[in-house]
């Protein structure tokens, strides 16, 4: 999932763009903005950077080995 910092930092970027005038209604637009972005990235299934990288590292170790197999399969043949 994202990191709900990120999820603030983009409200507030939306925000900070909005038209002086829309001021009054910022706080009821950042609310929605909010629920809207957290239900967005909710149905993406994120995963974090640091989960992507334990599987990537995972699936590095996991080629290794298929490798070492396939090549300890071609010598036993031999």
């Amino acid at each position: 999932m994202l990191d709900a910092t990120k999820i603030e930092e983009m409200v507030q970027s939306f925000t900070n763009a909005l038209p002086p005038g829309l001021t009054a209604i910022q706080a009821d637009i950042e609310k929605n903005v909010r629920a809207a972005l957290s239900a967005t990235f909710a149905k993406l299934d994120l995963v974090t950077r640091e989960e992507f990288d334990v599987q990537t590292q995972v699936l590095l170790r996991t080629r290794e080995k298929l490798e070492a197999l396939e090549q300890r399969v071609v010598d036993l043949e031999k």
